[in-house]
């Protein structure tokens, strides 16, 4: 059985609501779901209460994840992200997060598994290929978790220049994502 075969069969049983299946699930991607969320709220007890917040959706089965898509780890984790960024939001603050640009992240980045490790080497390679206004607006909306408002006001750009150049930069990256990953060396 490939790694995403068992995905897909431990997110049957977790629809089935199989309490097994979901602490297996925590056990696998729980330290990975709270390193994320650490990494955006700065808050011990607040990054528990967020990882706590985003397996649950998925026990709630509020969300489901289409292994077409990608996998389970990238969705976890995407989920994760969201839930720390909308709990920032509620408490109308900032990510309190170090000023490093994507290219920085590579400490982050190594404790990832090798597959997961390769997708990040490859996306940074290919954010790198955007012009440098793209790829700063998407460390601010993607890293620091901003609105375009707020990235409209810290960069003294027009809302409507903010929103066009994320998403030219996003549509561009995701093309050069399926441009890349169609090689067969960079297939899994």
């Amino acid at each position: 059985m490939t790694v995403q075969a068992d995905d897909i069969d431990l997110m049957k049983r977790i629809h089935r609501h199989d309490q097994q299946a979901f602490r297996l699930l925590y056990q696998q991607y729980g330290k990975a779901a709270y390193s994320l969320a650490y990494r955006v709220l700065q808050n011990t007890a607040q990054a528990e209460e967020v990882t706590q917040d985003a397996f649950m959706k998925v026990w709630q089965q509020q969300t489901r994840w289409d292994p077409d898509k990608g996998q389970l780890r990238n969705w976890l984790l995407t989920i994760t992200h969201f839930t720390a960024i909308d709990r920032l939001r509620r408490e109308r603050r900032q990510p309190n997060l170090h000023p490093e640009s994507i290219e920085d992240m590579e400490e982050m980045l190594s404790s990832r598994s090798d597959s997961l490790w390769q997708d990040d080497t490859v996306l940074r390679m290919l954010i790198q290929q955007l012009p440098a206004e793209q790829v700063a607006l998407i460390d601010l909306a993607f890293f620091r978790g901003m609105s375009h408002s707020e990235i409209a006001a810290e960069t003294r750009l027009p809302l409507g220049t903010v929103k066009t150049r994320l998403r030219s930069g996003l549509q561009r990256l995701r093309e050069l994502w399926v441009e890349t990953t169609k090689l067969p060396t960079l297939q899994s």
